[in-house]
């Protein structure tokens, strides 16, 4: 039997990404886990297929963007599917503040994150707080 997957999964993913707490986002991931990203070469942004390489790709979040959060998190589940919806602030390196809505939309498989896909809006940035 398959385990069930609810709303407190992605809040306490959402709470992980904000504690920039990488051991604690990769306890959510399946073992075959893919993460698409919002923007890259792809049709699909880059991406990123296994354990090993989803670490890396969720780490590289933190080393360009080192103020990361995600704020106004909202969460769905429905069967094998979810969508959190998000408000991704932060300092660009070049000082630019980053201030964007998006959504992650997710597939789960055994009550974890098989598949993360991430879209985001596309916002010249906001005046300096």
């Amino acid at each position: 039997m398959a385990s069930v997957v609810d709303t407190t999964l992605l809040e306490a993913f959402s709470a992980a990404w904000n504690r920039h707490d990488l051991p604690a986002l990769m306890s959510f991931m399946h073992e075959a886990c893919v993460f698409e990203t919002a923007a890259g070469p792809l049709a699909c942004g880059a991406r990123h297929a296994g354990l090993d390489a989803v670490a890396r790709a969720f780490a590289s979040a933190w080393e360009t963007v080192p103020d990361a959060q995600w704020e106004n998190g909202r969460h769905w589940v429905s069967g094998d599917r979810g969508v959190s919806e998000w408000t991704f602030t932060g300092t660009a390196a070049d000082g630019s503040r980053i201030e964007v809505d998006g959504v992650d939309v997710f597939t789960f498989r055994d009550g974890k994150i098989l598949v993360k896909h991430v879209f985001r809006k596309n916002r010249t940035a906001p005046a300096a707080a």
